[in-house]
């Protein structure tokens, strides 16, 4: 038994458990041989080292002992710092490991936890694989190039939307978009809008749908050389499956012998050629723009700044008998022209085949055209083409994805071939659903042995695409602006404006001599204590990851500039009150074929006074037409 009152003996054991503890913290500290090693800042001369707590005394009283009361855990000083968590933790104690942030108990994010990196699932990517790997290494983002067990962010596909087993995250592509863009059902789409817009659709040639129509292409051929005897047209016919130029030639007169060939093989598309295109070097070319359509309800576009310019071959004469078939002279595919043996590969990107359209862009306003007036013309053509598409697009979306039901959100990367006229009125071509982003091109070694070459040129292009893209799809973005809001903050609220900088510029300058003394004392800590430093740049680094990347070349046009286009979703209207009240019927869906049949006979519902647009929208319709968007570059 314990001698004494109970409050001496207790006061004697808390001493020497006291001097106890004093003296394993200081061997510790001893053997301690680099102090910041494992993440806690070395310490200045003269200030307290942290005590470790002491442990719980053993029972010392026998039961039944009621003279020494139960001995509580001892308490640490109010004084003594809490030690510094080791390497692999956030300051508050809790693991780094998988990238989880640490909030402090206000609730604010902690400086020194990131967030996880995205993940990418490029299992599919296919030709796209290169420049995806690219974007993904320059974001920091964690690509799984075989697939993953877990769900990812995102699923890069390079050909079509065909998984049914992914619930979660974003698809690159849209259900139905391969579809929706094939020259059939695109030329029917469009012709749905000429015949209520005429005016506004006329970037798109006259076509016929082969061989349902080919009498009335007869026909109407006809009709027209009988008013107009000085006409002699030329027509192009493309395969509605066809691409990369496969299967396209000219005729110039429907009785031509290989469009009877065309009628009994596949079906066809039988366009206008546009015999007065701008030339280049006297050489034909396209652009091709690649266009984002982030979403479709609501309706999101976005245009990359930049495309390339693709050349023929041949110098340029108008079309006749004698070089119809002069494939390098007339046609523009790239897949064509590169077995050319004109063709010219180049690592400029100001000459050569294949060029960026910014290039051919300075050129022309080199000589006095109007840059705006072009961009304002695409912008137009772009919109217009993308309000065609989407009414049946959404009801491919709500076949594939009903709302409700689990599945992944959906963004695709559309390529545009545009043709520009003589007179600079761009000419809608063609939209590609998988537009190339092949960064390398073919170059033949020697007769039939071909090598895989970088492309300098594609690379610029379509790595600036992708990983905008990624960038503009970022599932993560508003968590690190809420975590980091002074950095995601809108410049014009981070910066005060001048006047008010000014008022306090007297201010400034009295308390200067006191900066001065604070940096200079955060130079000489920082010099002292590396790993701290070290450490505060990492957490910017994570705070901001953007900082190391170029603006983003894509710019937003819808719903930018909605206001002046909305006049034209009449369709689009129809496809909402099919899905709302005809989409689902009991256990029947009535899909794509059935949304056909329902706007079979939309122009002459439309033009005898259904949904027609009210007088407000008609006024924001003619703001357009009298102003444009010639004043709003890209």
């Amino acid at each position: 038994m314990l001698r004494g009152s109970p409050e001496r003996e207790l006061a004697a054991w808390w001493e020497a458990e006291a001097v106890a503890a004093t003296k394993a913290q200081a061997a510790k500290e001893q053997v301690r041989v680099d102090p910041g090693a494992a993440g806690e800042p070395e310490r200045k001369a003269g200030e307290e080292q942290p005590k470790e707590p002491a442990p719980a005394p053993p029972c010392a009283a026998e039961e039944g002992d009621a003279r020494i009361p139960p001995r509580p855990p001892p308490t640490l000083p109010v004084s003594l710092a809490k030690p510094e968590p080791a390497s692999g933790l956030c300051p508050h104690g809790k693991s780094r490991i998988k990238g989880r942030s640490c909030k402090r108990s206000s609730g604010q994010p902690d400086e020194y936890c990131s967030l996880r990196p995205v993940t990418v699932d490029s299992s599919k990517a296919r030709t796209s694989l290169d420049a995806l790997k690219i974007s993904i290494r320059q974001l920091k983002w964690k690509e799984f190039p075989f697939g993953r067990r877990l769900p990812c962010d995102i699923y890069w596909h390079g050909v079509s939307f065909h998984d049914n087993d992914i619930f979660s995250g974003q698809v690159n592509k849209f259900p139905g978009m391969t579809e929706m863009v094939r020259k059939i059902t695109l030329s029917r789409a469009v012709r749905i809008m000429q015949n209520l817009f005429p005016e506004e659709y006329n970037f798109y040639p006259r076509s016929w749908i082969l061989p349902d129509e080919f009498q009335l292409f007869v026909a109407q051929v006809r009709m027209v050389k009988d008013g107009d005897p000085s006409w002699k047209p030329t027509f192009i016919v493309k395969p509605d499956s066809g691409c990369q130029g496969d299967g396209i030639y000219l005729i110039k007169d429907p009785s031509d012998i290989r469009l009877s060939g065309t009628l009994q093989s596949r079906p066809a598309v039988v366009q206008e050629y546009i015999c007065k295109p701008l030339l280049i070097d006297k050489l034909k070319f396209d652009i091709r723009l690649y266009v984002l359509l982030k979403s479709l309800e609501p309706l999101e576009i976005y245009i990359a700044k930049d495309g390339l310019s693709r050349f023929c071959t041949e110098p340029y004469q108008e079309p006749n008998p004698k070089n119809l078939h002069h494939i390098f002279m007339h046609l523009t595919n790239y897949s064509l022209n590169v077995h050319s043996g004109n063709f010219v590969h180049s690592d400029s990107t100001s000459t050569g085949s294949k060029r960026t359209f910014s290039s051919i862009l300075y050129r022309l306003s080199s000589k006095g055209v109007d840059i705006k007036k072009i961009w304002s013309d695409i912008i137009s053509l772009v919109i217009k083409t993308v309000i065609a598409l989407t009414p049946e697009l959404k009801v491919f979306y709500q076949s594939d994805i009903p709302a409700g039901r689990p599945g992944p959100t959906c963004f695709q990367i559309l390529g545009f071939d545009i043709l520009l006229m003589k007179n600079l009125k761009p000419i809608l071509l063609e939209v590609n659903a998988n537009p190339s982003m092949r960064i390398e091109h073919e170059q033949e070694l020697s007769p039939g042995v071909f090598e895989n070459v970088p492309s300098l040129v594609d690379e610029e292009v379509k790595v600036a695409v992708i990983r905008d893209t990624l960038r503009l799809m970022d599932p993560l973005k508003k968590k690190r602006e809420s975590h980091f809001p002074d950095i995601y903050m809108d410049r014009k609220h981070r910066f005060p404006p001048v006047s008010e900088r000014m008022s306090s510029l007297k201010l400034q300058l009295s308390k200067l001599s006191i900066v001065r003394s604070q940096l200079l004392g955060k130079s000489l800590a920082s010099k002292e204590n590396p790993p701290h430093s070290d450490l505060a740049s990492t957490s910017q680094g994570n705070a901001n990851p953007d900082a190391h990347l170029p603006s983003i070349c894509l710019k937003q046009v819808f719903p930018k500039y909605a206001k002046q286009f909305n006049y034209l979703r009449l369709v689009d209207r129809m496809a909402n009150l099919f899905i709302r009240f005809l989409g689902i019927k009991g256990t029947m869906k009535l899909g794509p074929t059935g949304f056909r049949t329902f706007i079979r006979d939309v122009p002459a519902g439309l033009r005898g006074g259904l949904l027609l647009p009210g007088p407000e929208e008609v006024q924001d319709a003619a703001a357009p037409r009298a102003g444009g968007l010639a004043d709003r570059p890209v």
